[in-house]
């Protein structure tokens, strides 16, 4: 069995491509909606995070011969914690992730290497702030952005229930919240920056998967500045961002059986 870290639209189109090809697995989740997701496509999940122990006990109790983790390229702990689990466990792991965005050469953007860098200069422009990197590290922002005179923060992210307790509890008022699932167009990110005469974009580099080119460009065109977080560095290993590498990967290391498994890279028998 495979154990596949998802929770986005290319994680769940891998993990299809892998059942196509035969292999039993199952895709792990964060949020009921992402799990949502995985069962409207017939895929089995499991839902919550986990530490990196208890993914080690839950390789060990499923007989899982291989983890991929094709979690969000921002979610650094998770894939930590996958890479952890399976050293512990001596089980392979494969890296699935989406190819990086190029950044544009222009002298509106500029380039922050983590979160706190981004809300350092956001503290120093000021003006309107539209924040599209979500709610879990809003309070970064929140610490170096309220109180100071002539900022507004809007706050863009999941409509979801938790996320909106989360701006209510950092001081985001209601009619700075953008609730709404994206990925959004051009026109569409254009609409929302004009509606609240943004000055200032920031945003993670997420991917084309991720919509980033949308909203960089829509800033550009209109004249806004946009500060880019930089992805995490963090050494992988083997590591794909096309699906055919990670379904060659996958055919190599399952003909080494693990704890039983079979030689003719499907695995039926757990």
């Amino acid at each position: 069995m495979i154990l596949v870290f998802a929770g986005t639209s290319d994680a769940r189109d891998l993990a299809l491509r892998i059942q196509q090809e035969g292999y039993k697995l199952l895709t792990s989740v964060v949020t009921e909606n992402a799990a949502k997701s995985m069962q409207e496509a017939g895929l089995p999940v499991r839902t919550g995070r986990l530490t990196d122990s208890e993914t080690t006990d839950l390789i060990q109790k499923l007989g899982i011969h291989t983890v991929v983790d094709a979690s969000h390229p921002f979610a650094e702990e998770a894939s930590k914690n996958a890479m952890a689990a399976a050293k512990a466990a001596g089980v392979p792991y494969i890296r699935f992730e989406r190819e990086n965005a190029s950044y544009p050469q222009h002298d509106r953007v500029t380039i922050a290497r983590d979160y706190a860098e981004a809300a350092e200069l956001a503290a120093e422009r000021r003006g309107v702030i539209m924040l599209t990197t979500g709610s879990k590290t809003l309070q970064i922002f929140t610490e170096k952005l309220h109180g100071l005179p002539d900022t507004t923060l809007v706050a863009r992210m999941l409509p979801r229930v938790d996320n909106m307790e989360k701006c209510q509890e950092l001081g985001i008022e209601q009619k700075n919240i953008v609730a709404m699932q994206g990925p959004f167009s051009k026109e569409l990110n254009k609409a929302l920056y004009a509606h609240y005469n943004v000055t200032l974009m920031i945003t993670k580099e997420s991917g084309k998967a991720g919509a980033f080119d949308e909203k960089v460009e829509a800033a550009l065109e209109m004249g806004i500045e946009t500060i880019i977080i930089a992805r995490p560095p963090i050494a992988y290993g083997t590591v794909f961002s096309d699906f055919a590498g990670v379904l060659d990967e996958l055919a190599r290391t399952m003909k080494k059986p693990v704890g039983g498994g079979t030689t003719n890279g499907i695995s039926h028998s757990v």
